[in-house]
């Protein structure tokens, strides 16, 4: 059964509507199959020629790591254990997909859309990457 397979879940967390959702779902899961989540966020770092870059980074890192601090006690009010992890990537849906690979995640609980102004025709271009890409099982979120 299902059940006894999941006990790993990466919710990769940007601070978006669709990525909350997704935190909701992880939560669902985690209960059913007494799993961890781990919270992720790929902080995406501009290119070399962004003046004050140190500075962006830094604030995105807070900024994240407020949304991370709610998402842990959402997740400890339902039972949950809940670790966070803030990386630095160029690329967030490969971030993701590597980062599941290296810890050995069971499911990835995904927003269908995040922060990105980028728009596909049904999915957001980090969700439809992980998809594409995974080898693990993912649900994604509306």
């Amino acid at each position: 059964m299902i059940k006894n397979k999941i006990k790993r879940i990466l919710a990769p967390i940007d601070g978006s509507a669709n990525s909350l959702r997704g935190l909701d779902e992880a939560i669902f899961f985690a209960r059913q199959c007494q799993a961890t989540i781990t919270g992720l966020n790929v902080i995406n770092v501009p290119p070399s020629m962004v003046l004050n870059k140190r500075k962006l980074e830094t604030g995105s890192i807070k900024a994240m790591e407020l949304v991370m601090d709610a998402a842990k006690t959402k997740a400890a009010r339902h039972g949950i254990e809940f670790h966070s992890k803030i990386i630095k990537g160029a690329d967030p849906g490969y971030d993701i997909v590597r980062f599941s690979k290296n810890h050995k995640i069971d499911l990835i609980v995904i927003g269908a859309r995040g922060l990105s102004g980028i728009k596909e025709t049904f999915l957001g271009s980090v969700s439809n990457y992980v998809l594409h890409k995974s080898k693990i099982p993912i649900l994604i979120i509306k």
